[in-house]
């Protein structure tokens, strides 16, 4: 049979599944009076296949411990179903199958029996060379040779017996049974090899890495449910249900069972702790390969990025570019930081829970992290401020670049103001424009200088690098933008001195043109005054000599007007020789000047003349009008009343006659009243000296007066 080439002694139940489900046969846990095993048989009305009965007898012989086989089985053949034929090939199979351990076959015959000599003379026959007795028994009468409460229910005892029951019972216990020996082989592997030092480990790392094929967890949870069935329902029928009955200890592996959750709970606890401490390495051995990533980033491309970065830009776009590289760095940057946080968060926590071997690793690690990540950083942030100098500083060149071109361009632009206001206003905006380049050259000065003193520092973060060249080129750029703005400013400067001394030129021509027009206007209040205030020619020689001295005094302020007046205007004249431009008003002030003063001395001419006539009127008047009667020979002739009548009338004709000015314009004295009145005290003074005339022609003569 096929049970003579398979060694079924290893074969498990989950493998001939299909077959066990037949229950071609089974252990009821049943004994008989010898306490040997039952072993029932139950064959059918259809073919019984003699190798699944082979294997299933193989597999169940299996089970019961060598102590429990020794003590023999007694077989119970159910062949109520059957024929003949078959049941005798079932009894002679047992010979093959476990000839030492059978001890009693119990065929259970049918009610309609086979034939009886047939049967007898046939097992009778076989009875030496079967090596075990077998009788044939109906069924109620089973229980002569075994007690009722070890047969099942079939034979009518009162033992309950569930194959599946069984048959599931018996899968979980083998399945336990292998899981758990394979997982303690596995676990006992990675233990011990866990065990074997620090190097080994190192050398078989890849072998001891690997983790269980099951779960230790589950494996002890089904065994733990194991252990309780099997305890639950360790006696016969304990629990009154439909349910396994076992054997004995042996058969029911209980001992096994716990044996094997012992070694797994030791095996199990070692492995967690093996874990723990492979888990730590692991953990440490991650930190310290990113920190090494880290460490190795930040010192190779990230230096590599800062040391080709040295620049400052030559203006504001280029420190603004600078400034955007920077940042796209800085980012880079930033995601390694993030991971150094990280790190040092997961260290510290080491550090916190840690073992004392670890302390040691794990604070260097994180000493060197914090070294390289707070250096990078400082580099990171001197480049960010130097950059953020530089921007400011060509801010504040180009702004005061603006300002000398708006200075430049002021002082390119010719200067045609139109009164001396205008001139000073521009003036004062020039010098505040001056002022605010002064300032901003202090201000990029000291911006310059700040920029200086920071890339001096500079070769502090070069790791070895000679910056020499480029630090020159910066150092050259600020000077050369200093010293240019200082050379412009100082250009702007002379040219606003020049400028300012020809502003300060114009202003003095504006006041010189303002005063001469000024002096051409007193000069006509003058003359106008003189024609119409300047009208008495006095009452007497006293009072006419007075006026007339009064009006020389007159004259000589006039003059004194005119003579500022043409010093004013000459020195317009060297102004704008001085200035090369012509003076817009110099042109028409100097003969309005000239003609005023015409007409003024023509005026004073005339008023002299007339004072001065009117002096030697009043004077021989007054002589004549003053001689005594006493003495008319003080009179030698009639000549001098002729001349005091003469002069007397050709001075009120010459009040009569205007001023004739060079243009043919005339002016008159006063109002004609004020002329008529100074007519009419002249007529009154010559009827009184013809009246002193007609006296002395005729002494005797009585006067209206008298």
């Amino acid at each position: 049979m096929g049970s003579e080439d398979t060694d079924w002694s290893e074969m498990e139940a989950s493998v001939i599944l299909p077959i066990l489900k037949k229950k071609l046969a089974f252990l009821s846990g049943g004994k008989d009076r010898r306490s040997g095993l039952i072993l029932t048989i139950p064959l059918c009305l259809d073919q019984t296949n003699m190798d699944e009965l082979s294997v299933t007898l193989d597999y169940l012989l299996s089970i019961p411990s060598e102590k429990c086989k020794a003590r023999g089985f007694t077989v119970i053949v159910d062949g109520r179903k059957s024929q003949w034929t078959v049941v005798k090939t079932v009894v002679l199979m047992l010979q093959n199958v476990v000839p030492a351990e059978v001890s009693l076959v119990c065929v259970v015959k049918p009610d309609e029996f086979w034939d009886k000599k047939v049967t007898h003379f046939c097992f009778w026959k076989e009875k030496d060379r079967l090596g075990f007795e077998v009788i044939l028994v109906s069924a109620n009468k089973l229980t002569r040779y075994i007690e009722p409460c070890q047969l099942t229910e079939d034979f009518g005892g009162s033992l309950t017996y569930d194959h599946m029951d069984w048959l599931n019972k018996r899968l979980v216990f083998e399945k336990f049974t292998k899981e758990s020996t394979s997982l303690l082989d596995e676990l006992a592997l990675i233990n011990n090899g866990s065990d074997k030092g620090n190097q080994q480990e190192k050398e078989r790392s890849v072998d001891l890495n690997f983790l269980p094929s099951v779960d230790p967890e589950t494996v002890l949870q089904t065994g733990h449910e194991l252990l309780s069935e099997l305890q639950q329902r360790r006696f016969n029928g304990s629990d009154g249900g439909v349910s396994w009955s076992p054997m004995d200890d042996e058969l029911l592996a209980q001992p096994q069972v716990m044996k094997l959750l012992d070694s797994l709970r030791e095996q199990y606890t070692r492995y967690q702790e093996v874990c723990r401490q492979r888990s730590k390495r692991t953990q440490l051995e991650e930190i310290q390969q990113k920190v090494m990533q880290v460490v190795n980033w930040l010192e190779g491309p990230g230096s590599e990025q800062l040391r080709a970065q040295w620049g400052i830009g030559d203006s504001i776009r280029a420190s603004q570019a600078l400034q955007q590289k920077h940042e796209e760095i800085e980012s880079q940057h930033s995601e390694w930081f993030a991971v150094y946080v990280e790190l040092n968060q997961q260290i510290a926590a080491l550090l916190n829970a840690g073992d004392e071997e670890d302390l040691v690793e794990l604070k260097s690690l994180q000493q060197q992290l914090s070294d390289v990540c707070y250096r990078q950083a400082s580099q990171l942030e001197f480049r960010q401020n130097l950059l953020q100098a530089a921007l400011e500083f060509h801010g504040v060149a180009q702004d005061l670049s603006q300002q000398l071109d708006g200075l430049l361009g002021m002082l390119c632009v010719d200067v045609a103001p139109a009164d001396g206001a205008s001139v000073q206003q521009t003036l004062k905006l020039l010098e505040e424009k001056l002022k605010s380049v002064d300032v901003g050259l202090q201000g990029l000065r000291e911006k310059g200088q700040g920029l200086l003193d920071q890339i001096s520092n500079q070769a502090s973060w070069a790791y070895g690098k000679d910056v020499t060249v480029e630090n020159k080129e910066n150092v050259d750029h600020i000077q050369g933008v200093m010293e240019d703005m200082q050379l412009r400013k100082q250009r702007c400067e002379d040219m606003v001195d020049v400028r300012r001394l020809k502003m300060l030129q114009m202003v003095q021509l504006f006041k010189c043109e303002e005063d001469a027009a000024q002096a051409v206007e007193w000069l006509s209040e003058l003359l106008d005054a003189l024609l119409k205030t300047h009208i008495r020619l006095g009452d007497d020689a006293q009072e006419t000599k007075v006026l007339l001295e009064k009006h020389r005094k007159f004259v000589d302020v006039a003059q004194s007007t005119y003579d500022y007046g043409r010093q004013l205007l000459q020195a317009t004249v060297v102004l704008c020789q001085s200035l090369r431009c012509t003076s817009r008003s110099s042109g028409d002030t100097l003969p309005r000047l000239n003609r005023v003063w015409k007409q003024f001395t023509i005026t004073s001419e005339e008023r002299v003349h007339r004072l001065e006539m009117a002096i030697a009127f009043h004077s021989n008047a007054e002589k004549i009008l003053q001689d005594c009667p006493e003495e008319p020979d003080t009179i030698n002739d009639e000549e001098q009343f002729d001349e005091i009548e003469a002069v007397g009338k050709s001075l009120l004709d010459r009040l009569t006659v205007p001023v004739v000015y060079p243009d043919g314009t005339e002016q008159y004295f006063g109002s004609p009243s004020d002329m008529a009145s100074t007519a009419e005290h002249i007529r009154d003074r010559m009827k009184l000296v013809h009246l002193k005339r007609q006296q002395r022609r005729h002494p005797g003569m009585v006067t209206t007066e008298s």
